[in-house]
């Protein structure tokens, strides 16, 4: 591990975890890499989101379906005026009202406020006047907040979009498109409300913009999920961190992922950075961490032999458009051996988030399976799910089963389906099966 953060920003440190060891004919080096920021203040060439540095747009369906019942959009109103009370002196802001197109409710004119008490007030007055019609046109409605951050003057930039349905007032290739344009310009929290609305659709917003994605089937709830994020947001310190990955020649990349705090695949997401150099991005971070499977296959060799099989670099932007600026580094080694015993033996970091990742896998199919009428795929798979739900200490995820399936023995996954499934428990668990637990220590 190796940090290179000044003493006066926030700590970055790499750390890699994995079994080094490969048989002869060995060739697929599997590693868990965790990133961790401390300390708060600014990383070196990176300003920190203190005061003006920080830009946030609240994105608040406002489609006729908001109406049905009233309590959506009233709870929507109460929740951005929680949020807006939520946010730092100093911060850019804006409140956009979605409906089949996109409106400015606060400030207006295509600018951004900057808050303090006076300008809290208004925002919040301006609020008492939404009201529920219209369609749903997401993609319209991330397009004008990355138009609005875009104005600011902001290290940190972030949104937070709300609906309550589906995005049924443009094609699934005009939102691809919109997020297309929006990712890497700015992060993104969706939430949907209710039980009307496409897990995928707020789910593919958090993913594609490096938020998170949630539901809040009550709408009494979401005041304290909108303070929640906004305070999420006020804490991130550092903008555009990107995992490098280095590989020597004839080393090939198998993926790169997230695993925790939730699974989130970013091998498609890889930019060049130089030869046998690439970038994976990482979004805003504040004092957190996180962790990243790096699998990759390098070229056989003799026993004996060892070789680097990766070095993983964390790399923030110049503003000005120079150097990048390193934050930390971590290795990853291949060694061949005739030791069986240390060849095969199974990182611990590594084995827990193969579970974690199969385990995300299986809930989404079983509950695939359960929707298409097949009973028995989706008892296997969701009974899998419970198996592994249960070895790696994932009490959330766990509960979340039970209001699905009925276990009779967690260890070996033997369930039964529920005869009935409030809908909202379903969407919870679908919308929440990507979260993972941190490897028992």
């Amino acid at each position: 591990m190796a940090n290179f953060s000044k003493p006066t920003g926030p700590q970055f440190s790499v750390d890699v975890y994995q079994n080094e060891f490969l048989p002869e004919g060995g060739r697929d080096v599997n590693a868990i890499v965790t990133v961790t920021a401390s300390g708060g203040g600014s990383a070196a060439g990176v300003r920190p989101a203190g005061g003006g540095s920080a830009a946030v747009v609240l994105m608040l369906d406002c489609s006729g379906s908001m109406d049905y019942p009233s309590t959506k959009m009233r709870g929507a109103r109460e929740a951005t005026a929680a949020a807006i009370d939520t946010l730092r002196d100093g911060t850019f802001f804006a409140v956009v009202a979605g409906t089949h197109i996109a409106r400015e409710v606060y400030p207006g004119q295509g600018r951004l406020a900057v808050a303090d008490a006076r300008t809290r007030a208004q925002a919040k007055d301006a609020l008492r006047a939404l009201n529920a019609s219209g369609g749903t046109a997401i993609g319209t409605w991330l397009r004008l907040a990355d138009t609005l951050l875009s104005s600011a003057d902001a290290a940190i930039r972030h949104g937070i979009l709300l609906t309550d349905g589906r995005n049924e007032h443009e094609s699934p290739e005009d939102l691809r498109a919109a997020l297309d344009a929006c990712a890497g310009r700015f992060t993104c929290d969706a939430r949907g409300v209710g039980t009307d609305w496409e897990v995928d659709e707020v789910r593919g917003i958090a993913t594609a913009l490096l938020g998170t994605a949630d539901i809040v089937a009550d709408p009494a709830g979401l005041a304290a999920d909108f303070t929640a994020m906004m305070e999420g947001a006020m804490g991130k310190e550092v903008a555009d961190v990107a995992l490098r990955l280095w590989t020597p020649v004839g080393v090939e990349i198998g993926f790169v992922k997230q695993v925790a705090p939730t699974v989130a695949d970013l091998s498609g997401r890889r930019t060049e950075a130089g030869p046998r150099a690439g970038d994976y991005p990482t979004g805003s971070w504040g004092d957190e961490s996180r962790d990243y499977h790096v699998s990759v296959r390098v070229p056989e060799a003799a026993i004996g032999q060892e070789m680097l099989a990766a070095r993983v670099s964390l790399i923030v932007p110049d503003p000005a458009g120079g150097t990048p600026t390193t934050l930390s580094q971590g290795l990853v080694r291949a060694v061949w051996t005739d030791d069986m015993v240390m060849s095969t033996a199974i990182n611990p970091q590594v084995a827990h988030y193969t579970g974690q990742a199969e385990l995300a896998d299986v809930i989404q199919q079983g509950l695939d399976a359960r929707k298409s009428g097949d009973r028995d795929g989706a008892t296997a798979k969701l009974g899998r799910a419970v198996q592994l739900a249960a070895a790696s200490g994932n009490a959330d995820t766990a509960k979340l089963l039970s209001k699905v399936v009925d276990v009779v023995d967690a260890a070996t996954g033997t369930v039964r389906l529920k005869a009935k499934v409030a809908e909202a428990d379903e969407m919870t668990l679908e919308t929440r099966s990507t979260k993972t637990v941190r490897v028992k220590k």
